[in-house]
């Protein structure tokens, strides 16, 4: 899975970009408070980025 599609996943869901770290991006839900690292690697294992979705409270990608 591409890094870009995920992040227009997150955003279109309601998460937001809390802050900026060395290797990773910290994404957050307004709703739950939950904040997820995000690796910024072009690429990324499916189960992975399900992983991320389940953990921020929103529905996986299709």
């Amino acid at each position: 899975m591409k890094l870009r599609d995920l992040i227009k996943h997150l955003t279109q869901n309601g998460c937001v970009l809390l802050r900026e770290g060395g290797k990773y991006s910290v994404y957050q839900n307004p709703v739950t408070g939950i904040e997820v690292p995000v690796t910024r690697h072009p690429e990324m294992a499916d189960h992975t980025a399900r992983k991320l979705c389940k953990q921020l409270g929103i529905p996986p990608m299709s």
